[in-house]
């Protein structure tokens, strides 16, 4: 009997190629779309996810945190920094306080305290009471001024008023005053020197002062312990003078080129983010070319977009990275209110697909839910993912925790929402000359999701795996594959993605790590 002769060929293949899938007039978000799996022949821990977030600028991680006023300040960017990823500090505030959240992350010293709680001699018993509720500090410094740089008086620890019945006692009259200090020296190890004293001594704190005493910074003995029993978060993204790599948002009026100038002159910034909804403008092409022209050497990202043709205009003007995504964070309602944007996996693919030509990375930038999401942006093309709500509610976002309902909860919300904007952020859509605000964003609360030094470890071990699935060894693959064809894809109808989840279930408990 005659064998059947069979021939392969490319019509039997299994789903689309991403430049079929997405130029068929349909805008996908992440959810829509899947990957078929690829052939491994590699384990999880040896895929690569190194990536440039700008043309200059590589991070072992891949993961940036978004210039908001609810997720990065100093002790997001030190965090962030510490994983491996970079944190954007945001632009609702004043310059000087822009530009001391950025000092303060990038003079960090690991081991330390990023913002020590200090308070003055006169603060009472009932301060460091509430203080206590809402950040979980348990210790505070004094200093004669209330804060870091002041002359360090004394501190208080639980010990000291734990049987204080008189909340408004005065923190001079319960302070230990006989400390023992680190002195801090040019050119020390003083993560070293800090560890030995902690170790010697056995205390849990030990402040860090210079000659005239005044308070630099805090060693905790709970610190180095979750560096230490924690999940390894590897080497640090840092900057070529070895101090962390730490980013800043900047707006397009003509105030802002003193903002930039005192970021990069006084905080020293390694790459500034032109924080607008529409970046297609030209006031932001204008921006770029200043700061190209006045502040050679400093990177910028330019955004938001999410077609190719926008993209275009920026890269000529300059910018050094893009960030994608319009409408599709969790909190920005420009899509419901204005009628523009797009659906983000298709975004992150058609401008990814122009900057490889060009060789600009983009950062995809909202609608990020699970690690499985972070996988699809960076297979679509992205080099990068910035995350808001995902670190949102972490110890190291900004603002106070509140218990809502029985659960702990800290403030998240858009910066077109009508309470950023009443802070400063309006300008960011082009709203700080007229007198209507129209929000573009929503204000509410997050759960308590813990420290970003936990998270981020498990959530790129996650990525790992899924882009072992992919066939991909590092992100260089995944596009390789992604661009050539190799990678497959296909939509998926809703029973798909309710299927694709977990169902048919009386009850469960839901826990990624």
């Amino acid at each position: 009997m005659a064998q059947h002769q069979f021939t392969f060929d490319e019509s039997i293949l299994d789903g689309y190629p991403a430049s079929k899938m997405f130029n068929q007039g349909t805008s996908y978000t992440y959810d829509d779309v899947i990957f078929m799996p690829g052939h491994i022949y590699f384990g999880a821990h040896e895929v690569d996810l190194t990536s440039n977030v700008t043309r200059n600028i590589s991070l072992r991680t891949p993961l940036v945190s978004s210039p908001m006023d609810t997720v990065t300040e100093a002790g997001m960017a030190v965090a962030m920094a510490e994983v491996g990823g970079m944190g954007f500090v945001h632009y609702n505030n004043t310059v000087e306080e822009q530009v001391g959240h950025v000092k303060r992350a990038k003079n960090h010293t690991p081991g330390f305290v990023v913002e020590p709680a200090v308070m003055k001699r006169d603060s009472t018993v009932m301060d460091v009471i509430d203080l206590r509720e809402q950040k979980g500090y348990g210790s505070v410094c004094v200093t004669d001024t209330g804060a870091l740089g002041g002359k360090l008086l004394g501190i208080v620890c639980t010990r000291d008023y734990d049987f204080i019945n008189d909340g408004m006692t005065r923190l001079d009259e319960i302070m230990t005053t006989d400390l023992v200090t680190v002195e801090s020296a040019p050119g020390a190890d003083m993560k070293a020197i800090a560890l030995e004293a902690l170790k010697k001594h056995k205390f849990g704190k030990i402040p860090v002062v210079d000659s005239e005493k005044r308070l630099l910074g805090l060693a905790t003995r709970a610190m180095f312990k979750s560096g230490r029993f924690g999940p390894q978060t590897g080497p640090p993204s840092v900057a070529p003078d070895g101090r962390l790599l730490v980013g800043a948002a900047v707006g397009t009026r003509p105030q802002d080129k003193d903002r930039v100038r005192a970021l990069r002159e006084e905080g020293h910034v390694d790459v500034v983010v032109l924080d607008s909804s529409q970046g297609d403008s030209t006031f932001q092409i204008e921006m770029v070319q200043h700061i190209k022209r006045e502040h050679p050497g400093l990177d910028v990202i330019c955004g938001n977009v999410v077609t190719s043709q926008q993209m275009l205009r920026l890269v000529e003007a300059g910018a050094d990275g893009l960030r994608v995504g319009m409408g599709s964070g969790s909190i920005c309602t420009t899509q419901e209110v204005c009628a523009v944007g797009r659906g983000q996996a298709t975004a992150v693919y058609q401008t990814a697909r122009l900057g490889l030509s060009l060789g600009v990375p983009i950062i995809a930038d909202g609608g990020i839910q699970n690690s499985g999401h972070i996988v699809k942006a960076l297979a679509l093309g992205a080099s990068a993912v910035m995350c808001g709500s995902l670190f949102a509610g972490t110890e190291e976002a900004p603002g106070n925790y509140v218990t809502v309902n029985g659960v702990r909860v800290k403030k998240y919300r858009g910066m077109g929402s009508l309470e950023a904007m009443t802070k400063g952020s309006e300008s960011r859509y082009y709203g700080d000359t007229q007198n209507l605000k129209i929000a573009q964003g929503v204000s509410g609360t997050v759960k308590d999701k813990g420290s970003i030094k936990k998270n981020v470890p498990f959530m790129i071990q996650a990525v790992k795996q899924g882009l072992q699935d992919l066939g991909a060894k590092s992100l260089a693959d995944a596009h390789r594959a992604l661009h050539s064809g190799t990678q497959r894809l296909e939509a998926r109808t809703g029973a798909a993605q309710v299927e694709g989840g977990v169902h048919d279930m009386h009850s469960y408990e839901k826990k990624s790590w």
